[in-house]
C-alpha cells in the first residue's frame, strides 16, 4: 500500500477521499490547519497529521520535509468560501502555494502528484465534455485551475513523476454546504415548505461526492495519468433531478418551478464523458 499525503482532508471532497484511501489500507498523512481534525470523516483512520497555519504560504523546502517518505500526493485543498471564491484574488495565492507543494513533493521523491480541477475549466456550455474538449474558463477560480494544470503538467514533464488532474463536476452529498441545491431541496421537503426553483431546464452531470471520493482514491491504485473527468457521464435536467429527490418524500407538489431566475452566467449544459479507470479493472500504469 502507498503512503499518501492529502491536503484538504477536512473538506467536502477531501473527507471522502480520505475515507476511501483509509478503507483500502493506504497510509494517509494529512496536511491540516490546527483544529481541523474535528471535521474529518467519522471513523476514518488518521496515520499522521502535518499541521500548518496556511498551507498556501509554505515553501517548497517545508513541503519537501512534510513529504519525506511519501509515495503520492493528493492536493484537494483550495479557497472555496461560498459567494466569494469564484472571482477572489485568493485563487492566485492557491496557484502559487500549490506549485510550491509540487516542487517540494518532487524534491522529496514523491512519484505521483494528483491535483483536483473543475469542469468549469472547459468552454461551456457542452453536453459532451471529454478531457480533450476546449478549455475556456469564465471565472478567476476556473482560470486559476487551468493555469495550475498547465504549470504542473509542464513541471512533471521535465522533472519526472506521474501527474494526474481530476476535474470534478456537480457533486452532492454528505457534508454539502446548506445553500446548495440538494440541501436546500431536502430542507424544504422535510419542513413541508415550498422549494422555489428556476424552470430547471439546464442539463447537468450530478455525482454523489462519496463516489467522487472513491474515483479519486482509485487514481492512487491505477496510476492513471493526465486529465480525468470525475463525473457520472449521465445528463439530467435540474428539474428531473429535483423531482427525483422530491419523489423520495412523496412531495412533488412542494416544487415550484419558474419561481427563481437563472443566473446569466449559468451554462445551459455541463455534461461530462467519464474516462476514469476504476481500480480492480486495470493494471497499474507507470
Amino acid at each position: 500500500m502507498s503512503v499518501v499525503l492529502l491536503t484538504g482532508g477536512s473538506g467536502f471532497v477531501g473527507r471522502q477521499i480520505h475515507k476511501h484511501l483509509a478503507a483500502r489500507g493506504h497510509e494517509v498523512r494529512l496536511a491540516l490547519r490546527p483544529g481541523a481534525q474535528a471535521r474529518l470523516a467519522a471513523g476514518a483512520v488518521v496515520d499522521a497529521i502535518v499541521e500548518t497555519d496556511d498551507l498556501f504560504a509554505e515553501t517548497p523546502d517545508w513541503w519537501a520535509e512534510a513529504c519525506s517518505g511519501v509515495d503520492a500526493v493528493i492536493h484537494a485543498a483550495w479557497y472555496v468560501e461560498p459567494g466569494r471564491y469564484l472571482d477572489s484574488p485568493e485563487n492566485a495565492r492557491c496557484v502559487a502555494g500549490s506549485f510550491a507543494l509540487a516542487q517540494g513533493a518532487r524534491e522529496a521523491g514523491v512519484g505521483h502528484f494528483i491535483g483536483i480541477g473543475t469542469c468549469f475549466e472547459y468552454r461551456l456550455p457542452s453536453r459532451h465534455l471529454d478531457v480533450d474538449a476546449p478549455l475556456g474558463p469564465a471565472t478567476l477560480y476556473a482560470a486559476s485551475k487551468v493555469a495550475l494544470y498547465h504549470m504542473l503538467a509542464a513541471w512533471h514533464a521535465k522533472q519526472g513523476g506521474v501527474f494526474s488532474w481530476c476535474r470534478i463536476f456537480y457533486l452532492f452529498g454528505e457534508g454539502e454546504h446548506p445553500n446548495r441545491l440538494v440541501p436546500y431541496l431536502r430542507g424544504c421537503l422535510e419542513a413541508g415548505e415550498t422549494a422555489r426553483l428556476s424552470a430547471g431546464t439546464q442539463l447537468r452531470d450530478f455525482l454523489d461526492v462519496a463516489e467522487a471520493g472513491a474515483m479519486i482514491a482509485d487514481v492512487i491504485d491505477t496510476g492513471q495519468p493526465g486529465a480525468i473527468n470525475v463525473c457520472s457521464g449521465e445528463e439530467i435536467t435540474i428539474r428531473a433531478f429535483a423531482e427525483r429527490i422530491a419523489d423520495g418524500y412523496g412531495r412533488r407538489d412542494l416544487l415550484e418551478f419558474g419561481a427563481a431566475q437563472v443566473h446569466p452566467s449559468d451554462p445551459s449544459s455541463v455534461v461530462g464523458i467519464c474516462n476514469a479507470i476504476r481500480s480492480g479493472h486495470a493494471r497499474r500504469q507507470g
